[in-house]
């Protein structure tokens, strides 16, 4: 019994048996706040580690950058070897803590083509939570009195730890420098 008793105990202060390296201490995933993805599942930004990833930020009642956003990310898998693209998860995060629910980032999913489990579109009820992910992957925005927003237009890369390896501005096509960034990440995780 205390065998076990210290077994589990080791496993809690260590974070687990497996994986359970404290993050790097420019890991975004150090603000761990719970999201809700377009099926409504609940999770925490740090259960991405483990996983390359291009994030970006966006809301989908936006008419103009966002589905350039979208497109890029699509371009920018295309243009990965086929065995690379099962590997690259694709995060999108909703600024509209009010229109974007659940519901909206499913439908968004669906029209855009945005499959699953490679996309996943988030959002959290917590403009707070929002700002402050913004402010980690070093991306702008406000809100405008009509609801709308201006932001940055930007793709982030992450690794597998949840540090900025790359990020691009280059939107509506693909941007070859972030692409090679992309495949070498890949190659490393």
């Amino acid at each position: 019994m205390k065998r076990w008793l210290a077994l589990v105990l080791l496993l809690v202060m260590t974070g687990g048996a497996f994986g359970g390296s404290p993050l790097p201490g420019d890991s975004v995933y150090q603000f761990n706040t719970g999201l809700t993805d377009q099926n409504g599942h609940v999770w925490h930004w740090a259960d991405r580690r483990g996983h390359v990833q291009i994030v970006s930020m966006f809301y989908t009642s936006c008419t103009m950058v966002c589905p350039m956003i979208v497109d890029t990310m699509k371009l920018t898998t295309l243009a990965l070897d086929a065995k690379d693209r099962s590997r690259l998860d694709l995060l999108l995060v909703s600024f509209d803590t009010t229109r974007d629910t659940t519901a909206v980032l499913r439908n968004y999913a669906s029209l855009r083509k945005l499959p699953e489990p490679q996309w996943t579109l988030a959002r959290t009820d917590h403009a707070g939570d929002i700002r402050q992910i913004a402010a980690l992957l070093g991306l702008q925005y406000r809100q405008l009195p009509d609801g709308d927003f201006n932001h940055s237009s930007e793709l982030v890369l992450l690794d597998a730890d949840g540090r900025i390896v790359a990020r691009t501005t280059v939107i509506g096509r693909v941007d070859p420098e972030f692409v090679q960034a992309v495949d070498k990440t890949l190659a490393v995780h």
